[in-house]
């Protein structure tokens, strides 16, 4: 999955993106999913996520995305001005693809090499 930010605003330093994979690991226990793989850059994120069919993508998606959003803009206040008047952290689209089948170093490879700040 890739999320973006609202507009693409570069938003995310190291120490945000940090937090937000443990606030994505926390979401996916709740689904009983297993965050397998996350990175991002200064305004977007990737996740590879195993979850399982019973699993509705569109509530997980809406779930990662709202509960990220709001803790974020608690733990971070000096987000808030990325919030701007819809209070949003994220573009209301998001990217989601299967991978079954596809090789999982070659994944694993693109996630790891994304240009994340420091």
């Amino acid at each position: 999955m890739v999320f973006l930010t609202k507009f693409r605003h570069p938003v995310f330093t190291g120490t945000h993106l940090e937090r937000m994979k443990q606030i994505t690991r926390d979401v996916c226990a709740d689904f009983e999913c297993k965050l397998a793989e996350f990175n991002g850059e200064a305004n977007h994120v990737h996740l590879r996520v195993n979850f399982p069919p019973k699993v509705a993508l569109s509530r997980l998606v809406n779930s990662l995305k709202g509960v990220s959003s709001r803790r974020m803009r608690t733990e971070f206040p000096d987000l808030a001005r990325h919030y701007y008047q819809a209070n949003k952290l994220w573009s209301g689209s998001y990217f989601a693809g299967s991978v079954d089948g596809a090789p999982i170093s070659v994944l694993r490879q693109y996630i790891e090499q994304q240009n994340r700040p420091v």
